[in-house]
């Protein structure tokens, strides 16, 4: 089981002019893999608002994964990266690299993705994009993987690596 966060960027969410569907669908997506969500909230497209929120999360005992929702496009608002960036130890280009390869089965779009994904401390966070389609697509990618991320980066994992299944 992991213990997560979502957090949207998005402007017009924030101000309530729009239903945050994207986190829904994180949420919709992560309950039913059987994780649990510890914390969500929506901020306006500013770094600094989304940095707060990674840091402090971040330093929560209670959460291992933060997924993130939106800002991870070509727009002038879309701040997302570089916040996670700034708050980050190391990225895990792997994880971003395997969502944006399969997303690019469903949209040639997901070639302007900038998602990152990277580590803080013994949390992982994960840029997912603002879309409920993104969203689900780029969670069936890095799911298999969340739970022995989670174990590795807490120290809990033991005996040999999972493997796929051929």
């Amino acid at each position: 089981m992991v213990r997560y966060a979502v957090l949207t960027s998005s402007d017009m969410g924030a101000a309530g002019k729009r239903e945050d569907t994207s986190g829904d669908m994180a949420v919709q997506a992560m309950n039913e893999a059987g994780h649990t969500l510890v914390e969500r909230a929506i901020t306006p497209d500013e770094k600094p608002r989304i940095v707060e929120h990674l840091r402090n999360w971040s330093f929560s005992s209670e959460i291992d994964v933060i997924l993130t929702t939106g800002g991870t496009g070509l727009g002038p608002r879309d701040v997302t990266p570089e916040a996670t960036r700034e708050v980050i130890e190391y990225e895990v280009p792997g994880m971003a690299e395997a969502m944006r390869a399969e997303s690019l089965n469903v949209t040639p779009m997901a070639m302007i993705s900038r998602a990152v994904v990277g580590v803080r401390g013994n949390t992982l966070i994960v840029n997912l994009p603002g879309s409920p389609g993104g969203v689900r697509d780029n969670l069936v990618v890095v799911m298999p993987v969340l739970s022995h991320a989670v174990e590795i980066l807490s120290d809990r994992h033991r005996g040999p690596h999972p493997v796929q299944a051929d």
